[in-house]
């Protein structure tokens, strides 16, 4: 019998769920986007930026963006974890990813709500 010690942060199964979800939110908006794109036929700037422009669009849109980088983030998070052995590099390369996710965060919130 093996006696497991189980010590860190304890992610496992909880970021698997949430990689999980993350993934079918991002499939669901695909579907929606390609379905929306596919209907409306956008083939100016003014038709694009009217797909947009409703609440539920930039909703979704915003949805789809945090899930995105959500994901990104575990799993970016994951590699550095387990292949970037210094522990000084480490960090600096888990602080760098995470500060660009937060920056394009409110890039994408700039990005929709100025529609």
């Amino acid at each position: 019998m093996v006696n497991r010690i189980v010590v860190g942060a304890h992610y496992g199964l909880k970021d698997w769920i949430i990689q999980r979800a993350t993934a079918i939110i991002l499939a669901l908006y695909t579907v929606l986007f390609l379905a929306v794109v596919g209907a409306v036929g956008p083939d100016s700037f003014e038709a694009w930026r009217g797909i947009f422009a409703s609440g539920f669009m930039k909703f979704a849109t915003f949805l789809f963006f945090i899930s995105l980088f959500w994901h990104t983030w575990i799993g970016i998070r994951d590699i550095w974890m387990d292949y970037a052995k210094p522990d000084g590099l480490r960090l600096l390369l888990i602080i760098a990813t995470a500060a660009v996710l937060v920056g394009y965060t409110g890039w994408s919130i700039q990005i929709l709500w100025r529609v």
